[in-house]
């Protein structure tokens, strides 16, 4: 159809050879409690921005492999594991907590560079002003596609909606209850979702921008009332209303630019600055490559995979690339191997009828699952992003 061409088009002008995720959107602490990691696991994680590729090493598993089709993706991990390793706590925070660094220019090429692949070094050298403040786009976390979409809700919400002061009053509640009531009395649902911002959030270059492919959103629109922009208009609310944002450092970097001591992912708090930069560091390994590619030249195995929410991309698309990723994880996991992904959609049905081989015959991959459904309800019901219809958590029954 020419609408999913043109869609495929959009997505494709956004991502190629772009920073795509300055954050990552998945939260680790349900990730933690499912994967139940030990000293003998090893880890298989998409990298997006790094996030919580650090996170999973604080729980000290043998080895964390970071893998990502996108080389950009990967710099920005490359960069922050330089910046563990020959920064001090607070100049480090300076970068990857407030987003800029008025000495961006002398760390960057007195104590980062070196470190980096040359792939890494090529894309800071031309790229290092997103952590320089310089700009309209001071943060960081505004530079990328998805930054940029953030800078432009921050600056509807400044000088548009006029409402920074009700943002803010939301993230200094004390609790739900007060979120709650200040998101009603101040009627924040129509003033943030104007007739103008509803046009917006159905276009397709919109949701390229947040990495939301036609395949994720026909999801959406056909399995919720309403469709893609009721999806994002309820998650919000719920996040706003239902949600503690005391915590919540995924909102609120994403509705200020930066993050604070007391409000940040893991990998940003002092101690667990420290514990990595001990040496748990040296436990990650960055790939680019797809998951498959990875998988067939990894000479061990792997018993913990998190695999985002891709899936949702290949099953429409590349049906028979997903059925041969299938393949080689089944091929490369060790046993007792977890697996978690998310996906758009309120239920996912295109896993469990991927034919793969196994034990010399045809089997579907459902066969071989044994899905925890009510540890991944009670987690997906704890999400701080929330932004995702549905969570799954499965045991290879291999």
């Amino acid at each position: 159809m020419i609408s999913e061409r043109i869609s495929s088009k959009s997505f494709q002008f956004v991502h190629q050879g772009n920073l795509v995720y300055n954050t990552c959107w998945e939260d680790p602490r349900l990730d933690r409690r499912a994967l139940n990691l030990g000293p003998e696991d090893e880890v298989l994680v998409i990298t997006s921005a790094g996030c919580n590729a650090l996170d999973y090493l604080l729980d000290e598993p043998r080895q964390v492999h970071a893998v990502d089709v996108n080389p950009k993706q990967n710099a920005l991990l490359e960069l922050k594991l330089s910046a563990i390793r020959n920064l001090d706590y607070e100049a480090f925070f300076d970068l990857f907590g407030r987003g800029y660094s008025k000495d961006w220019r002398k760390l960057y090429s007195q104590n980062l560079r070196a470190d980096l692949s040359v792939t890494a070094q090529k894309y800071w050298d031309r790229h290092g002003k997103f952590f320089s403040g310089e700009g309209k786009r001071a943060s960081f976390y505004f530079r990328g596609s998805s930054g940029l979409f953030a800078w432009f809700v921050n600056c509807y919400i400044d000088r548009i909606a006029k409402i920074r002061d009700d943002i803010n009053s939301l993230l200094a509640a004390r609790d739900v209850t007060e979120q709650s009531s200040i998101y009603q009395s101040r009627n924040l649902n129509e003033l943030l979702w104007t007739r103008m911002i509803k046009w917006w959030m159905r276009r397709d270059l919109t949701l390229s921008m947040l990495g939301v492919p036609r395949p994720q959103r026909t999801q959406i629109d056909q399995c919720y009332a309403g469709g893609i922009v009721q999806f994002v208009i309820d998650r919000i609310e719920t996040v706003f209303t239902s949600r503690s944002l005391q915590d919540n450092y995924f909102w609120r970097v994403y509705l200020t630019g930066s993050y604070d001591h007391d409000c940040c992912p893991e990998y940003l708090k002092a101690n667990n600055f420290e514990r990595l930069k001990a040496g748990l560091v040296d436990r990650l390994s960055i790939n680019t490559n797809t998951v498959e590619g990875f998988l067939r030249q990894h000479p061990g195995t792997i018993s913990r995979y998190i695999l985002l929410d891709h899936m949702d991309w290949m099953a429409g698309a590349q049906p028979q690339l997903l059925q041969s990723e299938w393949q080689a994880i089944l091929d490369k996991a060790a046993p007792e191997s977890r697996i978690l992904w998310r996906s758009a959609g309120m239920q996912v049905d295109f896993v469990d009828p991927i034919q793969v081989q196994h034990d010399g015959r045809n089997r579907e991959v459902g066969e071989l699952l044994q899905y925890q459904n009510q540890l991944a309800t009670e987690l997906h019901e704890q999400d701080r992003v929330n932004t995702y219809g549905s969570f799954y958590i499965a045991d290879l029954l291999v």
